[in-house]
Parts: structure tokens; sequence; C-alpha cells
């Protein structure tokens, strides 16, 4: 059984390592594609919204297809579409096979986030430690998200972009192969069984407070993203140092969703996300009023908490999903998530052009304190 487990973790984590990888490449082949093209920035919004507007909007049908042919067919048959998304693009000679291919790898996406995380849950649950391991689970997808695009970053010096993004593709198939080895495909029947058994009566409310928490919280931490660069260069900061700070933000990032999630596991999730919460929107607001020595030296510690509570919460689904719909749970609470973190910097966008950047960031920050109360009522739930 401890093999079994170990198994199960190190699958879902190499298809979230791969999974965000493929997702965040896109940030660096969109400039190529422009030239390449010759396309407006309209239509690159539409490029990038293409992959992530199909992930979030099919992870709900994924859940249910998944208890009909089986969550790890699907999943290995996920990362295998996404390969061949990219297999697509790195031949496309015209816009539309790339947006056809775009599309083609969101929906390979879509069935990473809810179905690795119930195979994590299921794997971890009878013997504990299931928040500690998604933790991990979530601590890898951040390393995709930094190893993928930096060694297509690292290609693209030697290589053209058709062939770096040929090669991802064939990454997405080996990924594919390692997942078919690691968790062997069960009969559906036996995962619903599975799902069945799995113990607590689940809560409507509380799993509706874990959205809106999860919501605001992935609101925030994207409007952020999008307005830090922008308060860093008002502070004199050049290219290479947003550069840098981005960087920063993003190591201490990492690290928090695997600190947090044992946090959670230690304290509990109320405790622990107003903590996180809290620090981040105290920590927002230093940042806009602090010099850039002053913000430089905090990012990493800004970053274990903005990113540190998605582990909290991600490790809260699976207490309050009702039993048999564990899938259709994580589905929804990502598929939310997702969804804000899209529509984030276009709202606050907005907020920036009429009222500024320090102010869209301190209205992010005060925001944020609505996830504090939230976090009470799922933890009654609970």
């Amino acid at each position: 059984m401890p093999n079994a487990r170990r198994r199960s973790l190190i699958a879902a984590s190499t298809a979230h390592a791969v999974h965000d990888g493929l997702t965040d490449l896109i940030y660096v082949l969109l400039p190529i594609w422009q030239a390449q093209f010759a396309i407006s920035y309209a239509m690159i919004g539409l490029l990038r919204a293409s992959y992530s507007g199909v992930m979030a909007s099919f992870q709900l049908l994924a859940s249910r297809l998944a208890r009909r042919w089986g969550r790890e067919r699907m999943l290995i048959g996920g990362t295998a579409l996404a390969g061949v998304a990219y297999l697509i693009a790195g031949q496309a000679g015209g816009l539309p096979v790339l947006l056809m291919a775009l599309m083609l790898g969101g929906l390979g996406a879509s069935t990473q986030h809810p179905l690795a995380s119930s195979l994590v849950t299921d794997a971890y649950e009878a013997d504990g430690g299931v928040k500690e391991a998604l933790s991990t689970y979530n601590f890898a997808g951040d390393i995709g998200k930094t190893l993928i695009p930096g060694a297509v970053g690292l290609l693209l010096v030697v290589l053209s972009w058709q062939a770096s993004v040929t090669m991802i593709g064939v990454l997405g198939f080996a990924a594919a192969a390692l997942l078919w080895w690691l968790i062997p495909a069960t009969p559906p029947a036996h995962v619903e069984h599975a799902a069945k058994a799995a113990t607590g009566k689940g809560s409507v409310t509380g799993l509706r407070a874990l959205l809106a928490t999860g919501t605001l919280d992935s609101t925030v931490r994207m409007g952020f993203l999008t307005f830090l660069p922008f308060l860093l260069k008002s502070k004199g900061a050049g290219t290479a140092g947003i550069g840098i700070a981005l960087s920063l933000l993003f190591v201490g990032g990492a690290f928090g969703k695997l600190l947090c999630g044992y946090l959670g596991a230690r304290i509990g999730m109320m405790k622990t996300v107003w903590l996180t919460e809290s620090a981040t929107s105290l920590s927002i607001v230093a940042v806009v009023f602090l010099p850039l020595a002053g913000v430089m030296a905090m990012l990493p510690l800004l970053g274990v908490a903005l990113n540190g509570t998605s582990s909290v919460l991600y490790g809260t689904v699976q207490e309050l999903a009702a039993p048999g719909k564990r899938e259709q749970a994580f589905a929804l609470f990502y598929t939310g998530t997702i969804g804000a973190g899209a529509l984030s910097p276009v709202l606050f966008g907005r907020v920036g052009d009429v009222l500024g950047v320090p102010t869209a960031l301190l209205s992010l920050a005060a925001i944020l304190l609505l996830t504090l109360p939230l976090a009470w009522r799922v933890q009654k739930s609970l």
C-alpha cells in the first residue's frame, strides 16, 4: 500500500508539473507568435484565453466522464491530448491551426486538476496525510511552471520555435506513458465504488463557502501578479529588476504551497487561511508604499502567503465533497478559481485605468479580507 500511495502521488505530481508547465509555456510563445503571424494584442488575448477558457469549461465534464471510462484513462488520455496539441502547434502555418491546437490543449488539460487531485486524495485518505500530499502535488505544479517555460526559453536560443514546441509535444506523450506505467487503469465501476466508500456526508453550504474563498483568493492573486510589474516600474525597476522580482515571488510561492499544506494539517484550515490571507493583505499594502529595495526584500515572504492559501483550500475540498462526488467537487472548485483568475486582470485593469495602479492594489488587499468570514463558515461545516 505505501508503494501504491507513493506511485499515485508521483503520478499526480508529474501530471500537475507537465500540465501547468504546458499552460504557462504559452506566455513565452505569445510574443513569437505575434511576430510570426502579425496578429493584434486582441488576438493575443484570444489565443491565451482559448487554452485556459477551454480548460476551465470542460473540467466538470471530465470529472463526469471519469465515472464512466475510468479516472486513470481520462488523465492519461488528457495528457497525451495535450502532447498532440503541441505537436500540431509546432506545425502550424497559420492562425486557425494554432487556435485549434490551443483549444485542443485546453481540452486535454481539463482532466488534470480534478482527476489528479482526487487520485491523491483517494490514495492517502485511508491512512491520513491527505493535506500534506496535496501540498506536495501543488508544489509540483509550480516546479513545472518554472522548468518547462525556462527550458523552452533556452531551446529557443538554438532551435526554431516550431522545433521547440514539437519537442514539448513529445514530452506530453512521454508524460502520458509514465502515467500509464505508474497508475494502471482501473475499471470505472471500481472508481465509483471507491468514491462511494469515502467517509463524510459532505456539505453543500461549506463547499459553496470554500468555492467563494478560493475564488476571491485567485482573484486577488492574479490581479496582484498583473499589476506588480507596473508598480515596480513606477518605483524605478528596469526589465531585469522586474524579472528578478517575479522570480523571488514565484520561488516563495512554490515553497508556500508546500509549507502551508503542512501548516493547515497542524493548526487547521481556518487559522491557516486567516494567517496567510491577513499577511497577504498587509503585504500588498506595504509594497504599495515601500521603496523598491523594501519591496524586493519582502517579495519571497509575500509569495509564501500569496500562494500558500491555495494548498489549504485544495486540501479541504475532499472533506466537504459528498460521497461519490469528489471529482465533481474538485472540478467545480478549480473551474471557479481558474475562471476568477482569468477575469480578475480584466476587471481590476479597468480600476487601474481609472484610479491608478496603487488604488487597484489597495482594493485587492481590502477584498482579500472577505475570505476571513468565509473561512470561518467553512470551518463550521467541517
